[in-house]
């Protein structure tokens, strides 16, 4: 894990890269321009 930096309202997220539910590789730069609301939970509560 790295440090990052506290982000405020109306910062740009920074990119990242995550498998989706069928474990292909997607980032958040593939949705540039698209609302998105980004949810993380614990697998075991699916």
């Amino acid at each position: 894990m790295t440090a990052s930096k506290t982000l405020n309202v109306g910062d740009k997220a920074p990119d990242f890269h995550l498998p989706d539910a069928e474990g292909r590789m997607i980032s958040l730069s593939d949705y540039r321009g698209v609302p998105v609301v980004v949810y993380f939970y614990p697998k075991d509560d699916t």
